[in-house]
């Protein structure tokens, strides 16, 4: 599979993005526009992966800059957990685990065929400080391997202004549990 867009999907994608950008400018204070356009542009699959984000619902948008690498950070910013990347189970191994009632994929493998991270426990907690996320849905976060080896998993959401961890069996799922992924560029 190609992992690029077409000349037209590339200028909405551009032209969605920046209106974001625009709306939005306090998650990425001191950063400008121009500089995420000229990066996005001459990295064609990380286009790829923010119009993957982008048309399963995560309202992908910029939210800082990684002061070691250089690289502008992108999160999933919808309101709610994207809709397209709902009722996932957490891994491979948490679908291969099901005997019946198996859902469509899991969430580590649809971040990583989009070529994009699901979020840390840090990191979504930092994009809870940039706004009020998940407040009727949650959303996986990387579980820590020592936890996933038990068969655990972690999720979570905003309750009462608060940000809550919570585990769960990585082979379940709910239609009001996605995944927010994160993309360097």
């Amino acid at each position: 599979m190609k992992k690029e867009l077409s000349q037209e999907q590339r200028k909405t994608l551009l032209e969605i993005l920046a209106q974001r950008f625009e709306k939005h400018m306090y998650r990425h204070k001191n950063i400008k526009w121009v500089e995420v356009q000229t990066r996005l542009e001459s990295k064609p699959e990380k286009l790829w992966s923010l119009n993957e984000m982008e048309q399963s619902g995560g309202e992908p948008d910029v939210v800082g800059f990684d002061k070691n690498s250089g690289e502008i950070i992108f999160f999933d910013c919808s309101e709610e957990s994207p809709k397209g990347r709902r009722s996932f189970c957490y891994d491979q191994e948490a679908l291969d685990s099901r005997k019946e009632h198996k859902p469509v994929n899991s969430a580590v493998n649809a971040a990583k065929a989009m070529g994009v991270e699901i979020l840390t426990e840090e990191e979504y907690r930092a994009l809870q400080e940039l706004g009020k996320f998940d407040l009727k849905t949650s959303s996986w976060i990387k579980t820590p391997d020592a936890i996933r080896k038990e068969g655990g998993s972690l999720f979570c959401d905003r309750r009462y202004n608060h940000v809550f961890v919570y585990h769960n069996g990585a082979s379940s799922y709910y239609a009001a549990r996605g995944f927010r992924g994160s993309l360097k560029v």
